[in-house]
């Protein structure tokens, strides 16, 4: 085998992050040579899952100034080790997102036949935390009906409500064909809470429960965007199975996905280095020199990287809990041979929290909640991952909602928190872009739920590194590889 410098490198993908590594499994039948660094000893970038001593780690490397993206981030266990498992029972995810049935990812996954080293989970319900008028009451969560069934079955909105609700589910499924278009477009750029109100007569309340569907982080989002996130989360309800809309990926959510598309490209003849980045790089030359932090030289005809600078020093902020409870309650099928989710949605509306000083939340909260069966700890336990785009006193919000939402939970004991992660994700405005021979990934978003939107940059940085050889059909189409079960579980 030729050594690192002797070879001309078709292309050197840098970082493991999900675009990264989606490529590799595009260019994984493709018999180009392919070398992949990593400058972490971890698969996943952005999108990465860790083990408790992992995260430990990643929390000193964001401290010092090394993980651009993220920043202010804080572990803390609660009672020492008690009630925690090893560390490598855990594997909590960065940035867990839903990905929706119609998702193109699934579909492309499916036709590269990587979907048969993953996993996929149902998530389960959506729900809405209201607090208690009466400090003397629990406050609740009231689950959002988003399909005929549900409306009509809720106790919680009135009949005048749901014949309302039931016009506009209607309405969304051919939102995007006259005269539908005719009656949206007018109002397109304007709030969705605007178009609701006006078209729909909707309240608050049933404002609220469609604001919720579309994961909107500042809940300001315009009627074009906001119909059709729903109409995708509606589009996508019974198409693996009845009473789900999204999946999740289990052991990590889209760090499996990474990792899955990593050991294709293994298989594929991809040479992989974690733990080196690139030190130097002239792209001036063709071909490419690359000095790599091992000290070797190497040379390639193209280069794919993401561009991991943040641009904006605002962004969004997590906590991540791990509670000594399963929260079955929340886990339970409410259609009829539904499978059993493993993640569940909480919204908390703005308004719905107070910080410490008394002002209520001016943008949302969102609660992912992760039963064991994610594989993301041990039974008896669940992962709470909370999210908020609100900039002011971010931190006190989350800490709030984590103890609001403990305690909606039915019985006399508040389960207890045994670990907490913080931390803030910047965000940039930066896109993908490429010259001759390098293509930069754009960062990755921080949305809640999977944005297709990004497999069209894969797409591009695919045709890049083949030119002129590059077939569009043939993109993510794999044949069935001999062995292929075998080969991929030995990597």
């Amino acid at each position: 085998m030729e050594s690192l410098a002797d070879t001309l490198w078709d292309v050197v993908i840098c970082g493991t992050g999900l675009q990264q590594s989606l490529l590799a499994l595009a260019l994984s039948r493709s018999d180009k040579k392919v070398l992949h660094i990593d400058p972490n000893d971890f698969y996943g970038g952005a999108e990465a899952a860790f083990s408790l001593q992992e995260v430990e780690s990643w929390v000193e490397k964001v401290e010092t100034g090394k993980e651009g993206l993220f920043e202010a981030a804080s572990v803390k266990k609660l009672g020492g080790d008690t009630g925690l498992s090893f560390p490598r029972a855990y594997s909590l995810a960065l940035a867990p997102q839903l990905i929706h049935a119609r998702s193109t990812l699934l579909s492309q996954l499916v036709s590269s036949r990587a979907y048969r080293q993953v996993e996929f989970l149902a998530v389960g319900s959506f729900s809405i935390f209201k607090p208690s008028p009466d400090s003397s009451q629990k406050p609740t969560l009231v689950r959002i009906p988003s399909t005929r069934e549900d409306v009509f079955s809720t106790t919680a909105i009135s009949a005048k409500a749901k014949r309302g609700l039931m016009k506009f589910l209607k309405f969304v499924l051919d939102y995007d064909s006259t005269p539908q278009t005719d009656t949206w477009q007018p109002h397109a750029d304007a709030p969705l809470t605007e178009f609701l109100l006006k078209e729909f007569k909707m309240d608050q309340e049933l404002q609220t429960y469609i604001i919720t569907l579309t994961l909107s982080l500042n809940g300001k989002i315009n009627t074009r965007d906001g119909l059709a996130v729903i109409h995708r989360h509606l589009s996508s309800m019974g198409m693996y199975g009845p009473g789900f809309a999204a999946l999740y990926p289990k052991w990590g959510g889209l760090s499996e996905i990474a990792q899955v598309s990593c050991r294709a490209g293994a298989v594929g003849g991809a040479v992989y280095m974690l733990g080196t980045g690139v030190k130097t790089m002239n792209d001036k030359d063709d071909p490419i020199v690359i000095e790599l932090s091992s000290g070797d030289t190497i040379k390639t005809r193209k280069v794919v990287r993401a561009n991991e600078s943040a641009t904006d020093r605002f962004g969004i902020n997590r906590l991540v809990a791990v509670v000594g409870s399963s929260l079955k309650s929340l886990f339970e099928s409410t259609v009829e041979g539904a499978p059993k989710p493993a993640v569940a949605i909480v919204a908390f509306p703005a308004g719905s929290l107070s910080t410490a000083t008394g002002e209520a939340s001016t943008s949302p909260v969102y609660l992912s909640v992760h039963s064991s069966d994610t594989g993301e700890c041990p039974a008896n336990q669940s992962v709470l991952y909370f999210t908020t785009g609100s900039e002011h006193a971010s931190q006190d919000l989350l800490q709030q909602a984590l103890d609001s939402f403990l305690a909606t939970l039915s019985g006399d004991t508040v389960p207890q928190c045994l670990y907490k992660l913080q931390y803030k994700q910047l965000q940039s405005s930066a896109h993908s872009q490429a010259n001759r021979s390098v293509f930069d990934f754009a960062p990755p978003a921080s949305a809640l739920a999977f944005d297709d939107s990004i497999l069209q940059s894969v797409q591009d940085a695919w045709k890049m590194v083949l030119g002129d050889e590059a077939v569009e059909e043939e993109y993510l189409t794999f044949a069935d590889r001999e062995g292929a079960m075998d080969d991929d579980e030995s990597v």
